[in-house]
């Protein structure tokens, strides 16, 4: 479609479009293992923990589902996690007051109000975006256990309303809001297809540019390899690296650009006040990079072979916090993992450095890290999930905290 067609709002798409990817203010997830129906109000730096199985791990997961939409990777990241049926809610459609209180067991019923789906969304004060995953139509093709992507939706500002709908996909078919109503601009969306990737052109589509550029952007750590054997530990070819690897691959390539960036200083800082005047070095032999530590006393540097679990852990967190291309969205996994306790407030202090240049939300089980966070970015949100008759729910949280959202219907 041509990138002149009319809007309701043409002049804030085009300028929104352009501009910075929005703080997300809301993550809603309904129907995926334990959550049911959660509603998570997002800050500039936020802090979810809870207890073990409490559903942080699916709250973290739930926002790489929504990056793999934007990448047209959901239907295989929900196949590789078994299929739809494997992930999705467990317990009954709804849970009655009788069954909170114990009069009555939990039981499901003989029908459903609402087809089976996994929907996934986020809002920002620009724009939003839901996604709803369902169970494929019955065929005979191999692929008919793929699930299927049956609605998604972009809104305007981060109350989905009628009016404020700028784009409707419904199976095949996708509408955008153009200036004398709705208009089809597809009627062959594949099932397995996302809108975020199909519908490419910034000029036609801003609304749609804007939410890809925030999605795509997002960045996660959660399984930086510190093993013996890790990438992390052994030479690396040097080439410019502005955004760490998920396993830590090209960390020294990765600390060599902060240290020829305008973040140098915060990183030797970040580095001496963790391990007492360590000073990071890279140096270059025959293309390959090297990595190391030079220690007070110490005659020698360390190799990033020698560094202990810990100390290189520490170091790729750093490195990935202070990247000189910061992403829209940063989530850490239990990033206290293999830390010793006495790098608590340096990774609190870290932490919210970082956050004045990029939004994190940060899952734990640490009650130590959430504390030294607290201390040190007492602005930041604090959310402890809990679970009742496996549901999860963010603890305290009422009808007038729990931020606005609604899923709509097929």
């Amino acid at each position: 479609m041509s990138g002149t067609r009319g809007r309701s709002h043409p002049d804030r798409l085009s300028e929104a479009a352009s501009s910075v990817p929005g703080v997300i203010t809301t993550l809603a997830v309904h129907g995926y293992r334990s959550l049911r129906d959660l509603v998570v109000p997002l800050g500039g730096l936020t802090v979810v923990t809870g207890a073990n199985g409490s559903g942080k791990s699916s709250l973290y997961q739930a926002f790489r589902l929504l990056s793999d939409a934007s990448s047209g990777g959901l239907v295989s990241a929900l196949a590789e996690a078994g299929g739809l049926s494997s992930v999705l809610w467990a317990g009954p459609e709804t849970i009655s007051r009788a069954m909170r209180s114990g009069g009555v067991p939990v039981q499901g019923t003989s029908s459903r109000h609402r087809p089976v789906s996994l929907m996934l969304g986020f809002a920002t004060e620009e724009f939003s975006y839901l996604v709803d995953v369902g169970l494929p139509t019955p065929s005979q093709s191999l692929f008919a256990r793929d699930p299927e992507l049956k609605r998604e939706l972009v809104w305007d500002g981060p109350v989905l309303r009628p009016a404020a709908t700028l784009l409707n996909r419904l199976r095949g078919t996708v509408k955008v809001r153009a200036e004398r109503g709705w208009q089809t601009v597809m009627e062959d969306l594949g099932p397995r297809e996302s809108v975020l990737t199909t519908l490419s052109d910034p000029r036609g589509y801003p609304e749609l540019s804007f939410v890809r550029s925030a999605v795509s952007s997002w960045r996660f750590h959660d399984h930086i390899r510190t093993d013996r054997h890790a990438p992390a530990r052994q030479p690396q070819i040097g080439t410019w690296a502005p955004v760490l690897d998920h396993d830590g691959r090209n960390l020294a390539a990765a600390v060599e650009t902060v240290r020829e960036s305008a973040w140098a200083s915060v990183l030797d800082a970040t580095i001496a006040d963790a391990f007492d005047g360590t000073t990071l070095e890279v140096t270059a032999s025959e293309g390959l990079f090297f990595l190391s530590l030079r220690q007070p006393g110490m005659l020698r540097p360390m190799g990033a072979s020698e560094l202990s679990d810990g100390t290189l852990r520490y170091v790729a967190l750093a490195t990935a916090l202070l990247s000189p291309r910061p992403p829209s969205l940063l989530v850490l996994n239990e990033p206290e993992t293999s830390l010793h306790p006495q790098l608590t407030q340096p990774l609190a202090r870290l932490i919210t450095e970082a956050a004045r240049r990029t939004q994190i939300v940060v899952v734990t089980h640490s009650a130590a890290l959430v504390a030294a966070i607290g201390e040190a970015a007492p602005e930041a949100l604090q959310h402890e999930l809990v679970k009742e008759l496996g549901e999860t729910h963010v603890g305290d949280q009422g009808l007038l905290s729990r931020p606005t959202w609604d899923w709509g219907s097929r």
